[in-house]
């Protein structure tokens, strides 16, 4: 599905009962119920517009996911399993059949109100002064505001500073040490907040963003949060290419918590830690970082080339903590526009990933780690270029040449000894991990 330019839709379920609003073209619909999302469909022109019918189901077959996953009876949020995604415990035809169907939709979707005054929020940016304004102008717009918003400046020339000063409530901060996980230790360093919320600069987030940040840290006793991140555009090839052929940044529309059994499930392969979430829509309690550290300078964008994110939620599995993944904490992603910028993305994202796995196995000894570079890796490179040869989709293969070569660049991190040296696990961490 990246021949066309897709327009990226939002059908709010609960206001419509026929599909007027779908145009032409292909879509990518994100269906909402009131203020909750519960799914998306990605249509060719030929499937629009959708029937009074087909939106019916929809309906159900999203009620059925949101009140398995979100049901008290049934002890929600659910386990991850080792594939990082729920299994429905309510049947389509049940939540056909469910009195109540509306009733129970209409309790999920209630908006949080919560306050968001005990939240920092970070912004890492470098050289991307528009996108920067965009985001602030989409965290001006929160109904819960945050207690402080800091943008950490990554850039040479502080050239986010006058981008910021259109912004009272912006506290900036220039960071000329060049990492992204260097700026958001600077970040967290001189925020001030009990809740520690980031996001990136390529990000709009969702007017309840903080609201429902909130929400999730008051009613679950984690450590760690992530939410949802939408695409907010699909006009180019590679921004198509990125969403559907890779898989975007994650399509689960229900709560998740990924702990110890997800953990433990997978470590034998290299702990899934990526099916966690994202850095571009994460928050943390501030005890956290006492407990396991900041994140890897080693690592991150600037350095390594990705997964400080995806690390940091090793070691806080590794130490027995839990991460919340809710879907109601929405961010809009603006994905790579350009061919060679994809690319290049995913060639850091596999080198990171490397590097991460090599600093997992050097913290907590996990040969599934070395497991996953040496076996799991060439046999995902392996498949994916038999699929791509005989089903496509176009550029499939160019991309799967980027993420060998950022594999093939990673495999220098397992002889960088005084690299490997550099460890930044605090000594507590390792107690919890050897208990």
């Amino acid at each position: 599905m990246t021949g066309d330019a897709f327009r990226v839709r939002h059908v709010d379920l609960d206001a419509i009962d026929a599909d007027a609003d779908a145009g032409d073209s292909p879509s990518l619909s994100i269906f909402w119920w009131k203020d909750l999302p519960v799914g998306m469909r990605a249509s060719l022109p030929d499937e629009l517009p959708y029937t009074k019918a087909r939106l019916r189901q929809f309906t159900a077959e999203f009620s059925a996911a949101q009140m398995a996953a979100r049901s008290t009876s049934l002890g929600a949020p659910i386990q991850a399993t080792d594939e990082g995604r729920p299994k429905s415990a309510l049947s389509l035809a049940a939540a056909f059949e469910a009195k109540n169907l509306i009733d129970g939709l209409d309790e999920l979707a209630t908006a949080s109100s919560a306050s968001a005054q005990d939240i920092s929020v970070v912004i890492c940016t470098r050289d991307r002064g528009p996108a920067l304004a965009e985001c602030l102008r989409s965290l001006a717009g929160q109904r819960s505001a945050p207690g402080e918003i800091i943008v950490v400046d990554n850039s040479r020339d502080g050239n986010a500073r006058m981008v910021c000063m259109q912004f009272a409530e912006v506290r900036y901060i220039h960071e000329a040490r060049p990492g992204l996980s260097v700026a958001r230790t600077a970040g967290i360093r001189v925020s001030r907040q009990a809740i520690i919320a980031f996001t990136d600069d390529d990000v709009e987030v969702h007017a309840g963003w903080t609201a429902e940040i909130a929400r999730a840290f008051a009613e679950h006793d984690v450590e760690a949060l992530t939410g949802l991140v939408l695409p907010a555009r699909l006009d180019t090839v590679a921004q198509r290419s990125f969403q559907f052929d890779m898989g975007g940044f994650g399509t689960t529309f229900v709560p998740l918590v990924f702990g110890r059994r997800f953990f433990e499930e997978t470590r034998p392969n290299g702990a899934h830690v990526w099916r966690i979430g994202a850095g571009a829509n994460m928050a943390f309690r501030r005890s956290v970082f006492d407990r396991i550290g900041l994140f890897d300078e080693r690592l991150g964008a600037g350095a390594a080339g990705c997964s400080e994110d995806s690390e940091f939620w090793y070691r806080l599995l590794a130490t027995g903590g839990a991460c919340l993944y809710e879907p109601r904490i929405v961010v809009f992603h603006h994905h790579r526009s350009d061919w060679p910028g994809l690319r290049r993305q995913m060639r850091a994202y596999m080198k990171g990933h490397v590097a991460a796995l090599v600093v997992q196995y050097d913290n907590f000894g996990d040969r599934g780690n070395i497991v996953r570079i040496w076996k799991k890796l060439p046999a995902y490179f392996l498949r994916t270029f038999l699929r791509t040869l005989f089903e496509g989709p176009p550029g499939r293969i160019g991309i799967l040449a980027a993420e060998v070569e950022g594999w093939l660049a990673g495999l220098q991190f397992l002889l960088r000894f005084g690299w490997r040296k550099r460890r930044t696990l605090p000594p507590q961490a390792l107690a919890e991990e050897k208990t």
